[in-house]
């Protein structure tokens, strides 16, 4: 039986880099396939937002001036605390809760 003779050569500063971007890509792209293939059913939140937006029961209700702008802001409040809750409810936190919330709410308000 005949040894085979192995040198060991420290690796380079570069390709312990490449490596070590290797292993990050190759570890976020299996969590992302795990978490893509691990959902669960589960019903859909019930929508918080009115049904109508405040723009439109503002012209509904045939709002103007002093009236409009007080009907809107306190719309626009009950808008973002019920796009809060729902965000609370989907866990969701920072960009993701921020996004949600500004749609939910420009949805909700119709601006």
């Amino acid at each position: 039986m005949k040894l085979v003779s192995v040198s060991f050569r420290p690796a380079s500063p570069r390709s312990m880099a490449v490596a070590a971007v290797s292993l990050a890509a190759g570890l976020a792209l299996a969590w992302g396939a795990a978490a893509q293939t691990n959902t669960t059913t589960t019903t859909p939140a019930p929508t918080t937002a009115p049904a109508a937006s405040c723009k439109s029961q503002a012209t509904d209700k045939k709002l103007a001036g002093a009236a409009l702008n007080s009907f809107m802001t306190k719309c626009e409040k009950d808008a973002t605390a019920a796009c809060d809750k729902a965000a609370a409810d989907k866990k969701l936190a920072g960009a993701a809760k921020t996004s949600f919330t500004k749609k939910c709410v420009t949805d909700a308000t119709g601006s």
